[in-house]
C-alpha cells in the first residue's frame, strides 16, 4: 500500500510518499507562511500526484492554521482517493527523529508556542510523558528532565538548561513518519492546540 504523509505544523511544509516502506519521493520547505498555496502543488508534483490508500497527517500542535490546512487537505484527498486517513502528534514525530539519532535517550521536544511560550513535552521509549504543555521560557526550563532538547526551540531551551545539554534544532519532516510507533496513529483528526484559543466570547473574561 502507498502512504502519502503530511506535515504542515509548523514553519516547515513537507510531503512525502512511499510504497510499503520504502521512500518513494519526498518535498520539505521551510516556507514560514504560504502553506495553503504550496501543500497541494508539492502533492500533486509527486511520482502518481501523491495518490495513496493510506495518509498520514500532523495534529499539531503548532501553527493553528498550519494545523487545520494540513487536516483539511487529508481530508479531502482521502474522501476523493477513498483512502484511511490518520493522524499523528506533530511532537511525537520530532521525538523520533531525535531518538533515530540517540537511541536509548530520552528526549524533551521544545517547539514554538507562540505568545513567548514554548510547547514542551517528554518522550522516552516508553512514549510520551506526560502532556503537551504550552510554557514560558522559564516554565519550560523548570518542567525539562532530560539533557536531550529537540525541536526549533531546543537551542533556547539548552542554553536556559546549562552545560551538559544536547540541542538538536529540527523540524518535523514528513519523511520520517515511518520512525514514529504505530501507538501514536489513529482515526481522531482533531487538532491538537497544546493551549487555550486567543479569542473568548463575550463575557467570557469578566465570568473568570
Amino acid at each position: 500500500m502507498r502512504t502519502l504523509a503530511i506535515e504542515t505544523a509548523t514553519e516547515a511544509c513537507s510531503v512525502a510518499l512511499f510504497d510499503g516502506a520504502e521512500l518513494v519521493a519526498r518535498d520539505h520547505r521551510v516556507l514560514g507562511r504560504g502553506h495553503a498555496e504550496q501543500l497541494v502543488p508539492m502533492i500533486a508534483a509527486l511520482p502518481g500526484k501523491g495518490q495513496a490508500g493510506r495518509i498520514l497527517v500532523s495534529r499539531g500542535p503548532g501553527s493553528f492554521t498550519g494545523v487545520r490546512i494540513g487536516i483539511a487537505t487529508a481530508r479531502a484527498l482521502g474522501f476523493a482517493w477513498k483512502a484511511e486517513v490518520l493522524g499523528y502528534p506533530t511532537l511525537a514525530l520530532v521525538a523520533a527523529m531525535a531518538r533515530a539519532d540517540h537511541p536509548g535517550q530520552p528526549v524533551t521536544v521544545c517547539m514554538n508556542g507562540g505568545h513567548g511560550e514554548w510547547f514542551v513535552q517528554g518522550f522516552d521509549e516508553a512514549g510520551p510523558q506526560g502532556d503537551v504543555l504550552s510554557l514560558a521560557p522559564g516554565g519550560a526550563a523548570a518542567s525539562c528532565r532530560s539533557k536531550l532538547v529537540a525541536g526549533n526551540r531546543a537551542k533556547e531551551l539548552a542554553e536556559l538548561l546549562g552545560g551538559g545539554a544536547t540541542a538538536l534544532d529540527i523540524l518535523p519532516n514528513a519523511s520520517a513518519v515511518r520512525l514514529l510507533p504505530q501507538s501514536t496513529l489513529g482515526h481522531d483528526l482533531t487538532p491538537i492546540y497544546g493551549r487555550g484559543p486567543d479569542a473568548k466570547l463575550p463575557g467570557e473574561a469578566k465570568a473568570r
